[in-house]
């Protein structure tokens, strides 16, 4: 066999971890993102949350650069590695569709929507790390694939194959870019140098916690609202569930909702009283502006435009709410903490 192809395998893995502790590094994720995510409470530990993305770093290096005996214990906890990415993805996105509701993932750093997609990325990543411990044994102990390329073209395509997998599984999903809040007043008008591209509100009906049936659109030009996208299932959103009161004092010229994906009478965030949560059990409102993860937080202008966000993630959504409150009164708020590192 081309030694290119022997070397192959272990090198798509080592470019997929070594992405995956940048991204982790870049966007670190926290205890309540581990708890969603169904990590055994055993493995909650914040040193092992801030050794996890250095463990991803050092297991990616050792995969490219050794061989033999060596190569072939890096290469099983790799296997071990990604079938508990596999099976911690599968189940949450099980335990999400019997609930009807949604899940995310910081799996290469900023949170996504695990989907169907997810688990298919992770079982074809559990069956290249096989692969790559059945052949890196044949691998130069000191040097590993990488010295195993040696003159052979082929490394070019192993190299290109690694990069496209790599690549194809952090690629960001679309979603608008954060900005610092535009005015959100219908009175207000929008600077044509703002970067931040507002767009319509969806018109799309929402069930009040009430049991009444609202057009979102038609509802956020009443007030402006905030949206914020939980999930009763989602271990990261209970911080920002818990902050709705603090909220909505510190910004009573603004709605702050509640949005979730069950219906009302199914649903334990339920709120009947003003302003009622939201319920969007058929995924119009996420469908219309963006695929989101939870907790995510998105401000809709009285104008009948977008004012803010998305923005995801608890230590995000803090920011971004102090975002709002200074673009209302020239200030951080008096309560305002930095984001989480």
């Amino acid at each position: 066999m081309p030694t290119s192809l022997i070397a192959a395998p272990a090198l798509i893995i080592a470019g997929v971890l070594v992405a995956s502790a940048v991204g982790k590094l870049r966007h670190p994720d926290d205890l309540a993102g581990w708890a969603e995510l169904g990590v055994p409470a055993a493995f909650r530990r914040i040193w092992l949350l801030r050794l996890h993305p250095w463990g991803e770093l050092a297991l990616g290096l050792g995969l490219a650069v050794l061989g033999g005996v060596l190569g072939l214990l890096a290469a099983l906890v790799a296997v071990a590695l990604m079938a508990a990415y596999t099976l911690l993805v599968w189940r949450v996105r099980a335990k999400a569709r019997a609930s009807g509701s949604d899940a995310s993932c910081a799996c290469f750093g900023a949170p996504t929507p695990v989907t169907g997609v997810t688990v298919l990325r992770n079982s074809w990543l559990l069956l290249v790390a096989a692969v790559a411990a059945s052949t890196i044994w044949a691998t130069p102990l000191l040097g590993g694939p990488l010295a195993a390329l040696g003159p052979d073209w082929g490394w070019l395509v192993a190299l290109a194959a690694a990069a496209f997998t790599a690549a194809v599984v952090v690629w960001p999903p679309q979603a608008a870019a954060r900005e610092a809040p535009v005015p959100i007043a219908a009175s207000q008008s929008v600077d044509d140098d703002l970067d931040y591209v507002r767009t319509r509100t969806p018109a799309v009906p929402v069930t009040l916690g009430d049991g009444r049936t609202a057009n979102l659109r038609t509802l956020s030009m009443q007030r402006p609202t905030l949206l914020l996208a939980v999930s009763e299932v989602c271990g990261s959103c209970l911080s920002v569930i818990e902050r709705v009161p603090t909220w909505r004092a510190l910004l009573p010229e603004i709605d702050v909702r509640l949005l979730v994906s069950i219906a009302p009478s199914e649903s334990r965030l339920t709120e009947a009283a003003y302003p009622e949560s939201l319920h969007d059990t058929e995924g119009y409102v996420r469908g219309s502006i963006t695929e989101w993860p939870t907790p995510t937080a998105v401000l809709l202008g009285a104008d009948g435009l977008l004012a803010g966000g998305p923005e995801s993630g608890s230590a995000a959504i803090d920011s971004f709410i102090g975002d709002v409150y200074e673009s209302l009164h020239g200030e951080r708020p008096p309560t305002d903490r930095p984001p989480e590192r």
